[in-house]
């Protein structure tokens, strides 16, 4: 190790000082000397042998030690960047952020990072916001403990602007179609939509193959009675800056969590609306290469049918309707006597009602806590001898 990487572990706490002069090899008076001489001419990288002056833009020891102390005992966890914020932003210390995250690496807190592969050339963005927005989902353990759970951001290609991150159990259909209808309407319709090839957005045939787009799934129905085209994306690299965002995410939210003490779901939630998107839109948030917006207001009102999970059913002859193991009774209706035969659709709504339509009319409604009660599985048993009976 050179002399100055020593001195700073030493300095950060991560040797003791006569560790440190163990390892170079002096006196333990010796190194009080150094110690001493540091702590008026500062760190050793910083003093110009030729002149044998100290530099005029040298850190003075006792802020070098207060930077290592501060990430020591509570910024261990974040980023250079993250960290080098708060040390402006809560603590006034106004150095180069080049200076500072040398610091952190020479004293062993932080990792060097390796040197960048082959050539890549990023994909220019789109000119107008709402011309096309990324989704995804990252899990990730964002309360710094055993829990995981999926953080699902919808963000602009255009402004990299978030316009909904939310964290959840899991990416599923019901909570991919929640993110989507809430940015509609907030936001508007927008033209296209950037995702990865997950059950939920796309029926792939075959394990590495192209999508099937004659199948679309829960999530691609919903789209196109919208008017918005979905883009699979067939790499990782290809989602770049999804996958850069996320990066930051995860270099951040458990930090900002962990500095509020916050360790619920709800609570979390709350935070990220209320709070951290904005403050994240202000940091990372570029404009769009043109003025105006591609999103066209929503103007539907049966936005609770388009997104619903929707299932297709044949109406029985005692006119019950089966899903799930579930049986649902329909009523009789003023214009047909039976159903029985007919071909209907049940909804599944994203707030766990359920609702039976036959054309366009609404036959039946249950609420999230009036779902009839799911009947017994059908398990295969043997038969019987004749003449013996179960016990």
């Amino acid at each position: 190790m050179k002399a100055q990487e020593v001195i700073l572990k030493a300095a950060g706490g991560k040797l003791k000082w006569w560790e440190a002069a163990e390892i170079m090899g002096v006196t333990d008076r010796t190194m009080r000397r150094w110690r001493e001489r540091l702590n008026q001419h500062g760190y050793m990288g910083l003093w110009d042998y030729r002149k044998r002056q100290p530099s005029p833009k040298r850190v003075p020891m006792a802020t070098v030690e207060k930077v290592l102390q501060l990430y020591r005992e509570q910024y261990f966890d974040f980023n250079v960047r993250h960290f080098h914020e708060k040390l402006r932003e809560e603590h006034g210390i106004e150095l180069s952020y080049s200076w500072v995250k040398t610091a952190l690496q020479t004293a062993g807190f932080v990792k060097k990072r390796k040197k960048p592969g082959s050539h890549r050339k990023r994909r220019p963005r789109r000119s107008l916001a709402g011309m096309m927005l990324h989704i995804d989902g990252s899990e990730h353990r964002w309360f710094q403990d055993n829990r995981y759970y999926e953080l699902i951001v919808i963000l602009d290609d255009a402004t990299s602007e978030i316009y909904y991150a939310q964290l959840v159990e899991a990416e599923c259909t019901q909570t991919v179609m929640a993110a989507l209808r809430q940015v509609i309407e907030t936001r508007g319709v927008f033209c296209s939509l950037y995702s990865d090839r997950a059950g939920h957005f796309f029926v792939t045939p075959k394990r590495g193959e192209r999508i099937d787009a004659s199948r679309p799934t829960q999530v691609g129905r919903a789209l196109q009675e919208l008017g918005v085209k979905m883009i699979p994306a067939y790499s990782p690299q290809a989602r770049g800056r999804s996958e850069r965002n996320f990066r930051t995410w995860q270099g951040r939210l458990p930090q900002e969590l962990r500095l509020r003490e916050i360790t619920d779901l709800e609570k979390a939630n709350e935070f990220l609306r209320t709070c951290y998107i904005a403050e994240f839109n202000d940091k990372f948030a570029v404009p769009a290469a043109q003025k105006g917006s591609a999103f066209v207001r929503i103007r539907r009102k049966d936005l609770d049918w388009i997104f619903s999970v929707q299932h297709e059913r044949t109406v029985s002859n005692d006119n019950t309707v089966t899903l799930a193991n579930r049986k649902f009774q329909l009523d009789q209706t003023r214009w047909r006597n039976t159903l029985a035969g007919q071909t209907v659709i049940v909804h599944e709504h994203l707030d766990g009602r359920m609702s039976i339509r036959y054309g366009p009319h609404v036959i039946a409604q249950y609420a999230s806590d009036q779902l009839p009660a799911p009947g017994p599985r059908r398990r295969g048993t043997p038969r019987l001898p004749v003449g013996k009976a179960a016990a």
